[in-house]
Order: structure tokens, then sequence, then C-alpha cells
């Protein structure tokens, strides 16, 4: 059990037990669940039952065997590749948008720490760098799927995509300048650290919501945008280039940019907790005083 544990405390396999617990056993599945709960919004909002034909015997979940029956279907389904395409780059195109969306969650901490023990990933210290680094690799795929598919409109999603990716960028940098300002570290646990304080003894929290309120809008349109979300979905515009940049893939690489995008959603509202609402503290509780409440 020692020689387990010994080997447990290893930078480098503890990183891979945090990914592994943190982005297997959250975000994505998370992420997943979240298209279920969009279309089952969905149909709400327009007055209809929504997904909720699937179903193993008698039980259907609610509509939640569909993203078995969604699963299944995605692996089983033809991976076709446009004539003319550019194999290599069509192929790896999906994954570039997935493979950011995950790595988003290297440098969020989601508790604090406990002895030497961190629940973060990393704690780089250019973390802020890191954040603006990575939403921006996001875009490649976009563009490297409408680039490569030899199709006009998914070149004019990948273009569209592109255009705007170079439009939210600068503020998004200038929002996280500011809270650079603010808490004088670009470590996120040194941010989530400093939204630990209090004006007026205890009764306001130094959130970055409260400090920077102008950049907590920027950075939140910016990552809507990044995240081509609606009003921001010019790159994927069903009603003028069908599907956008991704208008030629099926199958797994289909999901794939289906499951980063909710996967990226899942990260930018973590990002957005973590640098403008206190991450994981809780108002007049420090992470101290509720493990002491628990012992």
């Amino acid at each position: 059990m020692e020689i387990l544990l010994e080997i447990i405390m290893i930078p480098a396999v503890l990183a891979i037990i945090k990914i592994v617990v943190i982005v297997l056993l959250f975000a994505m599945p998370l992420g997943t669940f979240l298209t279920l709960m969009e279309r089952k919004w969905s149909a709400m909002i327009q007055d209809r039952v929504g997904p909720n034909r699937a179903n193993i015997g008698n039980f259907t979940g609610h509509g939640i065997m569909h993203l078995a029956a969604d699963g299944l279907k995605s692996i089983f389904k033809e991976d076709t590749m446009p004539k003319g395409a550019d194999g290599f780059l069509y192929l790896i195109a999906p994954f570039f948008g997935l493979i950011a969306a995950v790595a988003t969650f290297a440098i969020i901490p989601i508790a604090g720490p406990i002895g030497d023990f961190t629940f973060q990933v990393t704690d780089i210290e250019p973390g802020l760098l890191f954040i603006f680094a990575i939403t921006s690799l996001s875009v490649y795929g976009a563009v490297l799927a409408g680039t490569s598919s030899n199709s006009k409109f998914a070149l004019l999603g990948g273009t569209r995509a592109s255009a705007q990716m170079i439009s939210y960028e600068v503020f998004m940098g200038l929002a996280l300048m500011g809270i650079f300002m603010v808490y004088g570290t670009t470590r996120v646990s040194g941010i989530v650290d400093g939204q630990n304080e209090y004006w007026f003894g205890s009764l306001i929290p130094m959130w970055g919501v409260f400090t920077q309120p102008l950049g907590f809008v920027l950075f939140f349109t910016a990552l809507v945008a990044e995240t081509k979300r609606a009003p921001f979905d010019a790159p994927e515009g069903e009603s003028e280039i069908v599907a956008g940049y991704f208008l030629e893939y099926s199958g797994m690489r289909w999901s794939a940019f289906m499951l980063a995008e909710y996967v990226a959603l899942v990260g930018v509202a973590s990002l957005i907790t973590t640098l403008f609402f206190g991450g994981y503290h809780i108002p007049g509780y420090t992470f101290g005083k509720v493990l002491h409440s628990g012992w």
C-alpha cells in the first residue's frame, strides 16, 4: 500500500489521475449531458415533448437513453470523406477543438489545497496567458475543417470562424488584463485566493465581477463568441451556409465537433466562475472552515 501511495504521489502520475478524474468523469459526461438538455429545453420552449423514444424495455429516462442511442449511431455510421478533400487535415481537424476544450480544465482549481495536494492539474505562473492561448487554439479546427473539405460552404464557415476569433480575442485579452491588474498575479490559484477578500467587513466579496464589472461583460461576450453560440453562430449559420465548417463530416468525427462545443461550454462556465465569481470559495466561508465544520 505504501509503495502504491508513493507511485500515486509522483507528480506525473498524479497529474494523469487528475486529468482522468476532471476530464473523463466530469467534463466529458457533463458536456454530453448538455446536448440532451439543450434538446429538451428547445422542446419545452416550442411546446413539444422532445427526445423520448429511445428505451431499454420500458425505461426511457425522460430521453436520457438518447445519449447512448446517439453515441452508438455515431460509432456505426459511415465516416465519409469528400472527393478532393485534403485527407490528413480533414481527419485531424475535429480534434483541435476537442483538445482545446479539454486543455482548459488543466489550470482550473476545483477546490482548495489540502497540505501539499492541490485539486488542480497544473498551477503554472502564466495562467492567464495559458487561457488566452488555449482558447485561440480551437479556431484552428474550424479553419482546417473548412479549408480541407473541398466545399464552398465549409470554406465560408471556416473563414467566418477565423474572422470572429480575431474580432473577439482582442477585448478578451483586455478583460484578462484588468483581472491581472486587480489581483497582481497571472496565476489562476492566486486570482482565486485574491477573491476571498472582502469589502465592508465580510459583506461584499472581492469577486472579479464586482472589481471588474466591465471586464466580466467583455470576457463573457468573448467566450460566448469563441464557442460560436447564438447570436455569434455565424460560422455555423444553417440558414446561409447549411451547417458551416463541419458540413461534410459524419460519424464520430462529426460527433467530435459537437462534443468539443459542449465541453467548451462547461469550460467557459468554469473559467467565468474561477475568474469572476470566487472559484471554489463560498462567501463567508474559507475552505479550512468547511473542513473544520466537517470534522
